[in-house]
């Protein structure tokens, strides 16, 4: 188990799920030559950082593998279901998106979204204990904290990541569409219209309006995983209470039933959750083609 030793006996369950929830981070915060004062860069999750890059990785060389063997002929059950999963999100960005030269990126980028999301939000799938197991060795020996989260979906620092990159794509294309000067006179002149005492208020509700699309989209996705991931947490704590128990044989069926059960669920979840932000990001995206 990954949690810390807390002495003579191991975690309780509030430590255990205290453990788990830390990251392993980077601080690169650093002394000033010239100042008394620090200059703190940020502090990264290098967990979330390391499994995104990794998984955006295998999602690319995954796709990648597809069109190299993709044939004109009968395709196997590898291409078909790539093929499936295009023309999904080929169809939703038609519904969405009705400039075809816009779409030669959008629907390419709102793939990569699907997959990446998916295969990240798939992590959660793995038992709760093995990555963070084997980083319980490995990890202080190469001088590292003993943390380790392995779902980068279940970090808001991801998730809003991920949604402030829609955000920005969103800016590039109200910019491209409408130039920069229509795009201006829309970020005052809409919604209440172009009155020059209703500037100030239109001005102001097109900024709450990006703000709010921009945190919702990411609070959604890390809701719903950080939510997952401590179900999880609650499930394994089941199961390493059976031998602490009288009732220890029902703990053990119950932590399987209920292991089974709730992983059955996720996969539906994960899916879901990838869709819904690969819909919302072509959604965000049309409506920045659109005019008030």
């Amino acid at each position: 188990m990954a949690a810390e030793n807390t002495g003579t006996h191991g975690p309780n369950a509030g430590e255990y799920i205290r453990h788990h929830l830390q990251h392993l981070q980077l601080d690169f915060s650093f002394q000033s030559a010239k100042q008394s004062s620090i200059v703190d860069f940020s502090v990264f999750n290098a967990d979330s950082l390391f499994f995104s890059v990794v998984l955006g990785v295998l999602g690319c060389f995954v796709m990648w593998l597809a069109a190299r063997k993709a044939t004109a002929g009968i395709p196997g059950r590898f291409q078909a279901a790539v093929e499936i999963l295009v023309e999904m999100v080929e169809n939703q960005a038609k519904g969405v998106i009705h400039n075809a030269t816009s779409r030669k990126l959008i629907s390419p980028l709102a793939l990569t979204v699907f997959v990446w999301i998916f295969l990240m939000n798939a992590m959660d799938m793995l038992p709760v204990d093995l990555i963070p197991s084997i980083w319980h060795t490995a990890g202080p020996a190469l001088g590292f904290k003993d943390y380790m989260r392995v779902v980068p979906t279940a970090d808001l620092s991801t998730t809003l990541g991920l949604s402030c990159s829609v955000l920005f794509i969103c800016l590039v294309y109200n910019i491209k569409i409408k130039g920069l000067g229509g795009w201006a006179h829309e970020l005052i002149a809409a919604p209440f219209g172009d009155h020059w005492a209703l500037y100030p208020v239109n001005f102001l509700m097109q900024v709450i309006e990006y703000l709010a699309k921009t945190v919702s989209h990411g609070m959604r996705l890390f809701g719903n995983m950080f939510a997952g991931e401590l179900v999880f947490m609650l499930i394994a704590l089941m199961g390493g209470g059976w031998a602490l128990s009288q009732t220890g044989v029902a703990l053990a069926v119950g932590h399987i039933i209920a292991g089974t059960a709730w992983t059955l669920f996720h996969i539906l979840v994960i899916t879901l959750q990838a869709f819904i932000f690969m819909m919302l990001t072509l959604i965000y995206t049309g409506q920045a083609h659109d005019a008030h």
